[in-house]
């Protein structure tokens, strides 16, 4: 379901308590958690585009895959003695359950409707094949079921009972390969593009909240008594405004570099961004599209980026169930899916020029790969989905365009360059400011994410015993690791398996 969000009003406040930049699932999660905690708070919103969540939020934009660590093996890298290191993987599952029990809390409360509409039960499996990755694949799920969060996985050699799980992946191949697979079968598809939209709805019918669309930040600026300056620009009308605000939040995906590094804030400096594009095959034949009910991710190829790791994804996308492949990454000068191809080049300042020119430098087998991907025909693409799905015909697919992303280049301890995968907060020492950087698993721990912005930032009023209270209730398991304490974790996991009508 894409909608358009119909509440415009052009009345700004002249000093609204936070500003957010960007119309994505991390700005709508903050100044969702912002209203719950503070009902007086006053919120404006700005979005360059014409409707909410149109960039890496939207659904053909991303994987969809509520990012638990069920199935994604680059969260479980194997190190150079063999072992397999769980620890991430359990990090960002415990992350995932955080976000499911704030959207139940959406639900619960009535400030969103319909959680079939944003989120669903899909199984979630890892395949491999070869002897090494099979016994890869065997290490991580021993590493990863003595875990609570994951003790429910299960593990296959059996070409038969891998074939109940995913029977396209098995149809046509090997007898004699040897393959292995997991199971989690309460993993989730993810529509964050509803999602996000759901929530600014109940934003903007909320007192003081406001939301304009079509409309850009063009300049900030720290001021003597610690508000920040904004300068606005109407992208219709071509009027320019100023407005003054105690906090700033840039949470534009890749627009949110070119922000940052404008308010010239001191722990800004030396970030750079390494763009990348996306591309899925899409199936077009319905009996296939019906034969698959799962999200299977197999290992990236080598010195392939994070979000490129192959995957044949059942999706629920506009009420109707589709079929993926991919995502095939490429290189890209854009930060933004509607952005300028003049992205890369503008956000290069005498700051990071030294960590930019480091970390191409010694990523040179990355940068060939992604051109290479960019360059591969439809048949060079047809090649590596028959390596999940022999039996594939080249007329039931086609090439659909995904999502930009723009890793995080930051400075190391010794002033060079290094390429990070993942997301960053990066915030003025003061508070007054904060920007969100990176990609995965990004939308899927929005609201992890978004409690340590309001921890870091809103530190007093966090340690008050009223926000205190308020985010317990919000989030149940607020202050408990739920790895460390089954009875919390079955206790929130039966709760947002009724509350998000999913699957046992």
């Amino acid at each position: 379901m894409h909608f358009q969000i119909l509440k415009i009003q052009f009345k700004m406040n002249v000093n609204p308590d936070v500003v957010l930049v960007g119309s994505g699932i991390m700005s709508a999660t903050l100044g969702t958690l912002l209203k719950q905690l503070q009902p007086d708070i006053t919120i404006e919103i700005f979005e360059k585009q014409d409707t909410a969540s149109t960039e890496s939020s939207d659904a053909w934009n991303n994987a969809g895959t509520g990012h638990s660590s069920f199935c994604e093996l680059n969260y479980t890298p194997q190190k150079p003695d063999g072992s397999v290191d769980v620890s991430k993987a359990i990090h960002i599952a415990e992350q995932f359950e955080v976000s499911r029990q704030f959207w139940a809390y959406l639900v619960q409360q009535n400030l969103i409707t319909s959680p079939e509409n944003f989120i669903k039960t899909i199984p979630h499996s890892s395949f491999v094949w070869g002897e090494d990755n099979v016994k890869f694949l065997k290490k991580r799920y021993e590493g990863l079921t003595k875990n609570i969060l994951f003790k429910e996985m299960k593990f296959s050699t059996s070409a038969d009972e891998i074939t109940s799980w995913m029977p396209l992946v098995m149809k046509g191949r090997d007898e004699n390969e040897k393959v292995a697979a997991t199971l989690m079968h309460r993993g989730t598809d993810v529509n964050f593009g509803n999602l996000t939209r759901s929530m600014f709805q109940y934003l903007q019918v909320q007192d003081g909240v406001e939301m304009y669309f079509n409309h850009e930040v063009k300049k900030l600026k720290k001021e003597e008594d610690g508000r920040w300056l904004l300068k606005v620009k109407d992208l219709v009308t071509g009027e320019k405004r100023k407005l003054r605000t105690k906090f700033v939040f840039i949470g534009a995906g890749g627009g949110s570099l070119p922000l940052l590094e404008k308010s010239k804030i001191l722990e800004g400096k030396g970030f750079g961004g390494f763009p990348v594009s996306g591309q899925w095959l899409r199936c077009v034949n319905e009996d296939v599209i019906k034969q698959h009910h799962a999200k299977v991710y197999g290992k990236a190829a080598v010195g392939a980026p994070p979000m490129s790791v192959p995957h044949l994804d059942t999706r629920k996308i506009n009420s109707k169930e589709e079929l993926l492949f991919g995502p095939y990454a490429g290189f890209t000068t854009k930060f933004l899916k509607k952005g300028s191809y003049f992205d890369l080049l503008k956000s290069i300042k005498t700051s990071n020029l030294w960590p930019m020119l480091y970390a191409g430098a010694h990523n040179i087998p990355l940068t060939k790969y992604l051109i290479e991907q960019v360059m591969h025909s439809h048949e060079e693409r047809m090649a590596d989905l028959k390596l999940y799905y022999p039996d594939a015909k080249s007329e039931d697919w086609v090439l659909e365009q995904a999502g930009k992303r723009v890793q995080i280049i930051k400075k190391d301890k010794d002033g060079k360059g290094v390429l990070q995968f993942g997301t960053e907060i990066v915030s003025a020492s003061d508070c007054s400011i904060a920007a969100l950087l990176g990609a995965s698993p990004g939308a899927s721990t929005a609201v992890s994410i978004m409690i340590e912005l309001l921890e870091r930032c809103f530190c007093e009023k966090m340690k008050s015993a009223e926000w205190q209270e308020k985010m317990k209730v919000i989030i149940p398991s607020y202050g408990i690791k739920l790895n460390e304490n089954e009875a919390v974790f079955e206790s929130v996991k039966k709760m947002t398996t009724e509350v998000l009508h999913l699957e046992e």
